[in-house]
């Protein structure tokens, strides 16, 4: 890495006063999870679903749920298990102490349902998962029976050869209807989102307190890019952002810092040189 770059880096951490951490699915890569970029990335780890040619968006939404449950809770009920059994990579602890050491401390805005921040140590109540959470739970028609989310405790068992759950079903606690996870999928009019705003309005609260924000944004998408949106603008349109990404670094108004690499090896990078400022 070139000097200049290093230089700008730890030029924005000096004037930082506070750190917001943007995560996309290549957040959890260097922990063994799948970021799923494109169907056949997905059909990797879910081969029953390529024979079928079932893609990504035709399984992560509703009418899935409708149509086939057992297969719909088949492939979510899989990402409930591997998520529950993945540790956080190094990477996590890093981004929290370093956001420890700056005057308003740090916020986590992700894309991510996968629970990973928390289960790394972080605050949850700075934490904004902007698409929802598959470690909770919702009715598949709160409009017919109540807006209420719960926690995901079930316990799935999957056959992996036809990605079908064949333990029993969820179950909506208030009706006794099928509970789906809560998260946003593809076409989706009925997820309950009103537990991710109140996380955004303390993230907007938080944001009041906060002059000079960096942002680090670790493997967010461009396929779906609410994560790099949000950062940009945070960052002043990217000026007071790094952005690290190993295929799509690139930021908008050609300001901030692009760092073409993974999201534990980029971590660290910061890292290292905000030892040298803080």
């Amino acid at each position: 890495m070139n000097e200049v770059t290093l230089n700008k880096i730890r030029t924005l951490i000096a004037s930082a006063d506070g750190l917001i951490i943007a995560a996309g699915a290549g957040m959890g890569v260097d922990s063994g999870l799948p970021d799923f970029r494109g169907n056949e990335g997905m059909w990797e780890y879910y081969p029953a679903l390529g024979k079928l040619r079932i893609g990504f968006s035709s399984i992560a939404n509703p009418q899935a749920f409708a149509e086939n449950p057992e297969r719909a809770w088949g492939f979510y009920g899989h990402r409930l298990m591997m998520y529950r059994q993945t540790e956080p990579h190094l990477g996590f602890r890093l981004l929290k102490e370093l956001g420890e050491k700056l005057k308003h401390g740090y916020f986590v805005f992700t894309s991510n349902v996968d629970g990973q921040f928390q289960k790394a140590g972080f605050d949850p109540e700075k934490i904004y998962e902007c698409h929802g959470s598959i470690h909770a739970l919702q009715c598949m028609t709160p409009a017919d029976c109540s807006p209420s989310v719960w926690p995901n405790n079930m316990q799935p068992e999957i056959d992996n050869d036809f990605c079908e759950l064949v333990s029993p079903l969820p179950k909506c606690k208030h009706c006794g209807e099928l509970a789906r996870p809560s998260i946003l999928m593809f076409n989706d009019w009925h997820w309950q989102e009103w537990p991710y705003q109140q996380q955004n309005q303390r993230l907007n609260d938080w944001l009041k307190q906060v002059k000079s924000p960096l942002v680090i944004e670790i493997g967010a998408g461009v396929a779906i890019p609410t994560v790099r949106y949000f950062s940009e603008e945070i960052a002043n349109g990217g000026e007071r952002l790094i952005r690290i990404n190993p295929a799509n670094a690139s930021i908008r108004l050609g300001c901030g810092v692009s760092l073409t690499m993974g999201g534990l090896a980029g971590i660290e990078m910061i890292v290292k040189e905000a030892l040298a400022v803080l």
